[in-house]
């Protein structure tokens, strides 16, 4: 047990990011409803993601994170997370065919619900409201009344990241992920662009393989991966009356888990030593995140390592860099020398989303393409540089044909942004552009292999 932890300790520590509800025995009533329902996962599905992330912390696995920005209740609906799911099995799929390593495929999905908010209220034509930070919590809508937070929206959001992931192991167990199936998980909207053709074209190549391999007696019904693959989910742990009453603890070994998600992180603007979300998360013994940001001190992300992960156990903790692009070369070293000097086991992911957002001259807030694909560029340049292994990528997109993001090979201008803006908060990646990002780094993976390769060649 973690010294002088318990489920609630938080509540004694500094917290931001997390809104001021107007009837208090409303939200104490909400809270014990949602520790009456069933977990939204189990210990030791949060267990076998932790050996699967430890595998990434040894260079010997790839990292996969991605979904929504913020999940909707408006946007809830089987096609869409049918859709997203579909390109995250595209994206490691081709991840998988180039780098010859396990792809550890972790959706943020059934869960992210809550965001941070760069100010507490927002102001239009002179009317000051709460900012909209989710809908777990408030309403979007520019509205007095919608935008005060509601506690019954915590319940709503409990039911809809069930459903979701009732959908998510259905697809991922249930042959919709079969390998066979390879070619069906192109959209149709995809299929006629060049990241559509040239995944056409591996997946031809993969066909070619698996009839190989039937003809040798490897059939779906011998190896099971080939019919099915494992999926996990992850979302920030930000509204923490949410989180606690969702912590369950494990009959097996005794420690408690957060049955909210398999995987779930610290912001970079809540990981403050001494905040509630620190102290509520170093407790619970899932999988975690840090954000790291240009503002990261290599001593303080030490210190907070320390605190939550004191023991140095592999597949615990995740350090997401999201630099923006011109940040890179300048902040990362210090942190992965840091780390190294130390001797910490940690997976080193890329979110190259958040620190790469704009406005746009049509006033959207939108994110370049281009800098997203020079942040993932250099991030796996400066760990070539370290000897460090860059070991994932973390984005937000969806399977939606958005276009809220500008460049690509689509070409989408300031100006077709409004054409499909959808996020309820920001920008993510579509399906072509996510397809995109992945062959580019198919291109650094396999780059890795033929290198590792050259060097053991060499030594022996």
């Amino acid at each position: 047990m973690t010294a002088n932890w318990t489920v609630n300790s938080w509540r004694g520590k500094p917290i931001g990011q997390v809104p001021e509800y107007p009837d208090q025995a409303k939200l104490d009533a909400t809270e014990a409803t949602l520790r009456a329902f069933p977990p939204l996962v189990f210990a030791g599905e949060a267990r076998n993601l932790k050996a699967r992330l430890a595998r990434v912390a040894e260079g010997k696995a790839f990292l996969m994170q991605g979904g929504d920005c913020a999940e909707s209740f408006a946007e809830f609906h089987a096609d869409n997370i049918r859709d997203t799911f579909k390109v995250l099995l595209q994206m490691a799929t081709v991840l998988t065919f180039a780098g010859s390593c396990p792809i550890v495929k972790v959706g943020r999905m059934a869960g992210q619900f809550a965001k941070p908010r760069s100010a507490p209220t927002e102001t239009i034509d002179d009317v000051e409201l709460p900012s909209y930070r989710g809908d777990i919590i408030n309403g979007i809508e520019f509205d007095a009344e919608r935008r005060k937070p509601d506690p019954d929206r915590l319940v709503k959001a409990y039911n809809q990241a069930a459903a979701t992931l009732n959908l998510l192991r259905a697809f991922a167990q249930g042959g919709f992920a079969d390998l066979h199936q390879v070619n069906r998980w192109n959209l149709d909207f995809v299929a006629d662009s060049p990241q559509g053709a040239q995944y056409a074209e591996m997946s031809e190549r993969i066909d070619e393989s698996l009839a190989f391999m039937e003809a040798c007696g490897l059939t779906g019904d011998a190896v099971p991966q080939l019919r099915e693959t494992e999926f996990y989910t992850s979302h920030e742990a930000l509204l923490l009356w949410y989180e606690e009453a969702l912590i369950r603890q494990d009959s097996l070994t005794g420690d408690w888990y957060d049955c909210s998600a398999h995987m779930l992180w610290i912001g970079d603007r809540t990981r403050q030593a001494d905040s509630a979300h620190v102290e509520f998360l170093r407790g619970v013994k899932n999988p975690i995140g840090i954000k790291c940001g240009p503002t990261s001190d290599p001593d303080t992300l030490l210190k907070l390592i320390d605190t939550l992960n004191p023991e140095n156990e592999a597949g615990r903790m995740t350090l997401i860099s999201r630099m923006g692009s011109d940040n890179v070369h300048e902040h990362l070293p210090g942190l992965i020398r840091a780390i190294d000097r130390e001797g910490k086991t940690v997976v080193w992911s890329c979110d190259p989303m958040h620190g790469n957002t704009i406005k746009a001259q049509t006033g959207y807030k939108t994110r370049p393409f281009d800098r997203i694909l020079t942040e993932v560029r250099r991030f796996f340049e400066v760990h070539e540089a370290e000897g460090s292994y860059a070991g994932g990528i973390h984005i937000e997109m969806t399977g939606q044909d958005v276009t809220e993001c500008i460049g690509g090979a689509q070409a989408i201008s300031d100006e077709a942004l409004s054409e499909r803006y959808h996020t309820h908060c920001d920008p993510r990646l579509n399906a072509s552009q996510s397809l995109e990002l992945s062959f580019m780094i198919a291109d650094f993976l396999k780059n890795r292999r033929i290198g590792n390769g050259k060097r053991i060649a060499a030594a022996s």
